[in-house]
């Protein structure tokens, strides 16, 4: 299959500019799209719709790979660094993507309840990611979090819908969550 214009545009310039803004460690590029794809796997058999947004995005990681795979969804692209917010707008401006826009806030400062979904990759430990989650989801609303291996704890109003192990190096899980608000 093809590379939609999407990632083809954000691996070009991604590599064009990781060194200058450090977007990413060193290394080859690929293994963070393989990384994305495990998770976003688990999401085929019920594809995303509404509005989902990438906490914590980075150099796009794992959102950009979602809107790609995923269109119909709305994403937003979440960062509170400027110098990858520019980066991300210039991704998409470049790919003319539709359906995907850059948010430069912080977390905190997103409305509540907004969200169908969220996804987070290496953003901050996952009792942290999932206190975000819960004030950002809407009922029923899915998290999907990309993990290092170790059992995590699921707070209450978060029932798993899928697990994968995968080996990495460390390795790595990702898990699909609903919230379903207690009481």
């Amino acid at each position: 299959m093809p590379e939609s214009p999407l990632i083809a545009a954000h691996r070009r310039l991604l590599a064009q500019w990781r060194g200058a803004m450090n977007l990413v460690g060193p290394g080859p590029l690929d293994p963070h799209y393989a990384d994305a794809d495990v998770g976003l796997a688990l999401l085929d058999p019920d594809p995303p719709a509404g509005r989902w947004a990438d906490l914590g995005t980075g150099a796009g990681f794992p959102g950009i790979p979602f809107a790609a795979r995923f269109p119909s969804a709305r994403v937003e692209l979440v960062d509170s660094r400027q110098k990858r917010c520019v980066f991300l707008e210039h991704v998409l401006r470049e790919a003319g993507a539709d359906g995907v826009t850059v948010r430069c806030a912080r977390i905190e400062t997103l409305p509540p309840g907004a969200y169908d979904g969220v996804v987070s990759r290496a953003l901050a430990p996952p009792a942290e990611v999932l206190g975000h989650a819960a004030r950002l989801l809407r009922p029923g609303g899915r998290a999907v979090l990309w993990l290092g291996d170790a059992e995590v704890p699921l707070p209450p109003g978060f029932q798993l819908i899928a697990r994968h192990r995968y080996a990495s190096d460390p390795p790595r899980q990702v898990l699909v969550l609903r919230w379903v608000p207690p009481g």
